[in-house]
C-alpha cells in the first residue's frame, strides 16, 4: 500500500514538474525568445527589430483595440512604438491626436515602471499637406517645434519622447508618389542649423532623448549630419522611410548614406499599405484601407497589381503567403533597423509578427530581384 502511495505521490509531483517545464518554455518561447533587438544608432535605446505603428488608431481602431493591440505586442517582445501627432490617417480635426491620445491612456495604465521598458517615437507634421487645423503656421520654427512637442507629452501621458521625427521635410519636395525632382522648393529658406539647435535646447531639457527625420532624400539627410557635426549639436539617428517590394528607392543613395553615417532605416509600409497581402488583387474589400480612403493611389496604379501579382505567385510557389514573404525581404536588408508593422485586427498582427521568423533563401531573393527589373518601384 505505501509503495502505491509513493509511486503515485512520485508519479503526480514529476507530471505537475514536468508541466511547469512545458509551460516556462511555451512562455518563454512565445514571449522573448523569438523576437530579435538591436540598438537604434548612436544610441543605448534597445530596440526591437519589429516596430508596433498605429496609424489606425481612433479611426479604424477604437481605443479598447488599440489597447489589446499594444498589450499583445509587448506579450510578443515588441518594446518600439511609433506614432505622430496628425494620426490616425484619414484624419481630421475632430480625431486629430487621437492615436497619440490612445497610447497614452494604455501608459498610464501600464505604469510608470513599464512605460521604462518602452522606446516610443512620434513626429511633428510638416506643411503642404492639408492639415491645417493642427496648427498655424505648420513649419520647423521653435515655437512649432516646442509646441508640438508639449501636446505629444500630454497626449502620450510621458515626461520624455525617446525619438522625435521630422514626419515629412518642410520643403516641397518627390514624395507620397513622385519619382523625381526636377524643381527645387524656391520658397523655402534653409534652416537646418536653427531646427537642430532647438531640438538641442528640448534634449538638454530632458523632453525627448534623439531626433530622426522621416520621408527624407540624401539632400535632407546629409544637410542635418553636416550641421550636427559642424556646430556640434543633436545628430539624426533615424530615417523613416518606405521600404516594401513596391519601393525599394531607399536602396538608390539613401543605403549606401545611411549605412556610412550610421542612420537607421526604420522601414515603413512594408506591406505596401496592405496591397503586398494580396487582398487587392481582386477589388477592394469593404471596410478595407483603400476602400476608405479612395485619395490615397500610391498603391493603385497599374504596374503595382502586375508586380503584385508576380510577386503572390512567387510566394505561393515557395510555400508562402505574400505576406510572409514581403515582411521577410525587408526584414533581409543589412540596413534596416526595424520594420514598422501595422494592423487592424490581432488577427493581422499575429501574422504580421509570425512573417519575420521567416528567412528567404537566396534563390527566392533572386526570384524577387528579376521581378523588381520588370516592374522596378510601382510605387515611389
Amino acid at each position: 500500500m505505501a509503495k502505491i502511495f509513493f509511486r503515485t505521490l512520485f508519479f503526480n509531483c514529476f507530471t505537475v514538474f514536468e508541466n511547469k517545464i512545458a509551460f516556462e518554455n511555451v512562455f518563454l518561447q512565445h514571449n522573448f525568445s523569438n523576437m530579435n533587438y538591436t540598438t537604434l544608432p548612436n544610441t543605448d535605446l534597445k530596440i526591437s527589430k519589429i516596430c508596433l505603428g498605429t496609424m489606425t488608431f481612433g479611426n479604424q481602431n477604437t481605443e479598447a483595440e488599440a489597447h489589446a493591440q499594444l498589450d499583445y505586442a509587448v506579450e510578443r517582445g515588441i518594446n518600439f512604438i511609433d506614432t505622430a501627432e496628425m494620426y490616425p490617417i484619414g484624419g481630421n480635426a475632430q480625431i486629430f491626436g487621437s492615436t497619440e491620445r490612445f497610447i497614452g491612456s494604455w501608459i498610464a495604465k501600464i505604469g510608470a515602471s513599464e512605460r521604462e521598458k518602452l522606446v516610443v517615437a512620434t513626429k511633428i507634421a510638416g506643411p503642404n499637406r492639408g492639415m491645417e487645423y493642427i496648427r498655424q503656421p505648420l513649419d520647423f520654427s521653435k515655437k512649432s517645434i516646442t509646441e508640438a512637442v508639449e501636446l505629444s507629452l500630454k497626449n502620450l501621458q510621458t515626461d520624455y519622447i525617446d525619438l522625435y521625427q521630422m514626419h515629412w521635410p518642410e520643403r516641397v519636395m518627390n514624395m507620397f508618389g513622385k519619382r523625381g525632382l526636377t524643381e527645387i522648393d524656391t520658397n523655402w529658406n534653409e534652416n537646418f542649423f536653427e531646427v537642430l539647435t532647438v531640438f538641442d535646447g528640448l534634449i538638454k531639457e530632458g523632453k525627448i532623448k534623439h531626433i530622426g527625420v522621416s520621408n527624407e532624400n540624401p539632400y535632407g539627410v546629409m544637410k542635418f549630419i553636416t550641421e550636427s557635426e559642424k556646430h556640434n549639436l543633436p545628430r539624426i539617428v533615424s530615417i523613416q522611410n518606405p521600404y516594401s517590394l513596391l519601393n525599394r528607392l531607399f536602396e538608390v543613395g539613401l543605403s549606401e548614406i545611411c549605412m556610412r553615417e550610421n542612420v537607421g532605416l526604420l522601414a515603413y509600409s512594408p506591406l505596401g499599405f496592405g496591397f503586398l497581402t494580396g487582398k487587392y488583387l481582386n477589388g477592394f474589400p469593404e471596410n478595407s484601407r483603400m476602400k476608405l480612403f479612395p485619395n490615397f493611389v500610391r498603391y493603385t496604379n497599374e504596374n503595382c497589381f502586375k508586380a503584385t501579382k508576380l510577386y503572390k505567385d512567387l510566394a505561393e510557389a515557395n510555400g508562402l503567403t505574400l505576406t510572409q514573404m514581403a515582411e521577410a525581404f525587408v526584414k533581409s536588408q543589412s540596413f534596416v533597423t526595424s520594420t514598422i508593422i501595422g494592423a487592424t485586427s490581432l488577427e493581422q498582427l499575429k501574422e504580421n509578427i509570425d512573417s519575420f521568423q521567416i528567412n528567404l533563401s537566396p534563390e527566392i531573393i533572386n526570384e524577387i530581384n528579376k521581378i523588381q527589373e520588370i516592374h522596378p518601384n510601382p510605387a515611389p
